[in-house]
């Protein structure tokens, strides 16, 4: 699981006196059971972890999170920095590998009143060798198309939405990030997630839509049903 926010849709972010953010979409499911590992970009904003899902996290046998995330959070959370990664055994034989990736959440400049994040790439290692990149909250910056030229996943799952609580900055992709992101990852599909459900995001799936057609990679484009299980390898 990544980033759980599992509060029910009309719960409220205060972020100061004067603004508050609400939550207009609750959770496609409502996990109860066990899950290995959740993967959390940060855990000092809603719309990452909110107050159900930060309740969840003590029925994960793992939480990967940034450093100073996981001081915060203790308990089961281990804190990475990029280029720090995590080796596990898969139940069917082979190995899955969890590195931290850059992310910055917003503008260059914006990182003390942002704070840390991070991202995650997933290898899996049987057979073949298939793998995952998980954005985090972050837009498009140098660090990630640095990240492209030595990476290279079968799906990008981008944080997108442009996300903007307060100010001019957008703090997650907005629809010309993610097609920077699809075109420095020139063989993956594109999975847009965080991209609807908080009075923050200003842009949505329709908006991605029509940019990835109007250039003609409308087929790169996966969208995923909420609450319906999608089958990404074979």
């Amino acid at each position: 699981m990544t980033d759980p926010t599992l509060d029910e849709a009309g719960s409220f972010i205060r972020l100061n006196e004067r603004m508050t953010e609400k939550k207009l979409k609750g959770p496609a499911i409502n996990p109860e059971g066990f899950v290995d590992i959740v993967l959390l970009s940060h855990d000092h904003h809603f719309d990452n972890l909110d107050n159900a899902g930060r309740s969840y996290l003590s029925k994960a046998g793992l939480v990967l999170t940034t450093k100073s995330g996981a001081e915060r959070l203790g308990a089961n959370s281990i804190g990475l920095k990029p280029g720090d990664f995590r080796e596990f055994e898969l139940p069917t034989g082979g190995k899955l590998i969890i590195e931290a990736t850059p992310a910055r959440h917003g503008p260059a400049g914006i990182e003390p009143i942002t704070g840390e994040v991070i991202g995650f790439h997933l290898s899996i290692l049987q057979e073949t060798s298939q793998s995952i990149y998980i954005t985090g909250d972050t837009v498009y910056y140098n660090e990630i198309e640095k990240l492209a030229a030595r990476i290279n996943p079968a799906y990008v799952f981008i944080f997108a939405g442009a996300a903007r609580p307060r100010g001019p900055f957008n703090l997650t992709m907005s629809t010309n990030d993610a097609l920077d992101t699809a075109f420095a990852f020139k063989s993956a599909m594109i999975v847009p997630i965080h991209s609807d459900g908080w009075s923050h995001y200003t842009e949505n799936n329709d908006n991605l839509h029509e940019a990835f057609d109007i250039l003609g990679i409308g087929k790169r484009l996966k969208v995923l049903e909420p609450g319906i299980p999608t089958k990404l390898f074979n």
